[in-house]
């Protein structure tokens, strides 16, 4: 426990530390003040879209850009997300509203006409940041009196002229900013607590030539108190054509404190369908429960109790049921080195998770701080590699092994290598697209150096503790002779009972599934972990449970089979998620392009091969508990 603990407060302290930690706030947390006339200086971020899932950087497409570009500080966690926030020619001044600031004008070419219109038929959004908070279009809700929020705005619009039936590509050139502020009565000082825009279309007009310090244009005048308020005039995006970008700038003093800035974007509108899936989930496993307190308490009572009471070996022989199997229950597994990597595997994510999860649902990883919550899970894989080893290893052990190094290596290498596999595929393809969603080789090596130099390293120290500690002693002893298995009734088929283990623990998880995809794939907030981590505890019951009454079944029908059938009976449930992931594709996605389809599937399969590692350990270690409960309750001559 000591070595947990200490292992979380080191975790911990590296997170703050790899973001650059300020006096005792969280990173990216500490509240900034501004004065009257203090400079804001507006980030842009990525370009993203839900059609094609491949982000690219704000100045792929020929946006006005500064002298020199300028990276901000990246992340691990944000560089794997795609995020490139680069400073940009939008410069407020606090509190002093501006109407109408040129930033520039653009001649379209044939190259760059094409390039918007690609995007503007992709639906991409321009992301934006400024104090750290993300740029929002607001929009109004029909149904109920609130507001609702998109992160960023549409570079531009489909359409036709009234008319005309041919279908034209319109440009978002005129931004009208609203800035939220709360005001200190005491000090004067302001804090930034919101972010919006409006974006609009307009086909500005001007006399002479252009000139961004003194052109005044007639569609848009400060000095005449003209400012843009609709599209009815658009601009359309065609070679030949001028683009003159402007934008507005308003500032509302608000009564949302600092703290609360964020509540308006991760308003829960949905909390009614969370409960829903709790409640879902608990009645799986106040099923499932009442099924494992029967065999418990009455079955398996009574079974001890008659097997105890028997005097004679003529009389034992005459019993059926899981005492006969007694003296092969223990028998090693064919590929027993194998169950013990992928226990090994499972117990590494099944950390991960655990210690994650409690750091969300704290607090540590708010949506604030970007990235954090992918850098956070990568670091305390890496860091779970000691418990990996030592768990594989143990139970290697306890199989009679001895060539520990072998497994231990196994351990280190096997789920990463199928990952990064998968993940330098991926990459490539994106590659070919030129999109920022592309790893760099920079971020490639630190990845490497995290898996070898740190991880692969504390696999094998896990490894030489776990295999130094005493072999786990069973209960009894395992014959020399395998027992010949009886042929089994149909339901008890291997295929089958597996396949109908993995359906309860996905009903657990099922809904909050949804969210948990709408959030990755639709670019929106996922914040509650609280929701989360109580469906985390669920899908553990639900798995444990399971696995218990089918092994139960399975030791009555004299089947002593079980290590592997253990490990998949819940693991099977990651088949039910890339199904259901597959049923998400085709019905909530509009993905067209094939190297999006690719990635999307890609990213899936690898997020279902994880989830088969975690809830088939789960089930593993629930069920060897169990047996080893059961047969150490009897008397064995």
């Amino acid at each position: 426990m000591a070595f947990w603990r200490s292992l979380v407060a080191f975790s911990a302290v590296l997170l703050l530390l790899i973001h650059g930690s300020h006096c005792f706030y969280l990173p990216g947390v500490a509240p900034q003040d501004f004065q009257k006339g203090d400079s804001l200086q507006v980030k842009v971020n990525k370009l993203t879209s839900t059609k094609t899932q491949l982000p690219y950087s704000y100045y792929s497409l020929p946006y006005c850009a500064p002298s020199k570009i300028q990276d901000s500080a990246e992340n691990l966690g944000e560089v794997l997300r795609g995020d490139r926030i680069e400073n940009s020619l939008y410069v407020f001044k606090m509190r002093e509203p501006q109407m109408c600031n040129i930033l520039c004008n653009l001649k379209l070419d044939a190259k760059t006409a094409k390039e918007f219109k690609e995007k503007i038929s992709d639906e991409y959004r321009v992301n934006m940041i400024l104090d750290n908070l993300p740029l929002v279009f607001p929009l109004k809700r029909t149904d109920q009196d609130s507001t609702a929020y998109q992160l960023g705005f549409l570079v531009g619009l489909k359409g036709q002229y009234s008319g005309s039936k041919e279908e034209k590509y319109f440009i978002h050139n005129h931004l009208a900013f609203t800035v939220k502020y709360h005001k200190d009565m005491l000090t004067e000082s302001a804090r930034i607590v919101g972010f919006e825009v409006t974006p609009f279309s307009v086909k500005h007009e001007y006399e002479g030539k252009f000139d961004v310090k003194t052109t005044r244009l007639t569609t848009c005048d400060p000095h005449a108190k003209h400012t843009v308020v609709n599209s009815n005039s658009p601009q359309e995006v065609e070679e030949g054509k001028e683009i003159i970008f402007t934008y507005d700038v308003e500032f509302q003093e608000s009564d949302v404190k600092w703290a609360s800035r964020w509540d308006a974007y991760l308003l829960m509108n949905d909390d009614q369908i969370h409960w829903f899936s709790i409640v879902n989930s608990l009645m799986i496993v106040l099923f499932l429960s009442g099924m494992v307190a029967m065999i418990m308490l009455r079955t398996l009572y009574r079974d001890i109790a008659k097997y105890n009471e028997l005097e004679t070996q003529e009389e034992a022989q005459e019993e059926t049921g899981w005492k006969l199997v007694h003296g092969d229950v223990f028998r090693p597994p064919n590929n027993s080195d194998l169950l013990c990597v992928y226990v090994g595997t499972g117990v590494q994510f099944f950390g991960m998770i655990l210690v994650t999860m409690i750091f969300a649902v704290l607090g540590f990883l708010s949506p604030s701080n970007r990235g954090g919550l992918m850098t956070a899970m990568l670091l305390l894989w890496v860091f779970m590699g000691i418990f990996a080893g030592y768990s594989s290893t143990r139970l290697y052990k306890m199989f009679k092994g001895s060539e520990w190094k072998k497994v231990a290596l196994r351990t280190a290498t096997m789920f990463p290598a199928v990952v990064s596999t998968i993940f330098f595929v991926l990459n490539a393809l994106i590659w070919g697209q030129k999109s920022s969603g592309a790893v760099p080789f920079g971020t490639m090596f630190a990845l490497i150096f995290l898996w070898f130099g740190i991880s692969v390293p504390l696999v094998f120290v896990g490894s030489y503790v776990g295999f130094k500690k005493p072999a786990i002693e069973n209960p009894v002893k395992t014959n020399k002779i395998p027992r010949q298995i009886p042929e089994q009734a149909w339901y008890m088929n291997p295929v089958f009972s597996v396949l109908i283990g993995g359906i309860l623990p996905f009903g657990a998880v099922f809904i909050e599934l949804f969210f948990i995809l709408t959030s990755i794939w639709l670019n929106q907030f996922y914040y509650i972990f609280g929701f989360l981590f109580l469906v985390f505890i669920i899908l553990i019951v639900t798995c444990a449970e399971i696995t218990i009454v089918l092994c139960y079944f399975q030791l009555c029908s004299e089947d002593y089979l079980w290590w592997w059938r253990s490990y998949l009976t819940s693991g099977s449930s990651a088949l039910y998620l890339f199904l259901y992931a597959t049923f998400y594709f085709f019905t909530k996605l509009e993905i067209t392009k094939l190297v999006s389809a690719i990635f999307y599937f890609g990213y899936m399969l690898i997020a279902s091969y994880a989830f088969f590692v975690v809830t088939g350990t789960i089930g593993f270690y629930a069920c060897f508990w169990f047996t080893r409960l059961i047969y150490s309750s009897v008397k064995i001559d």
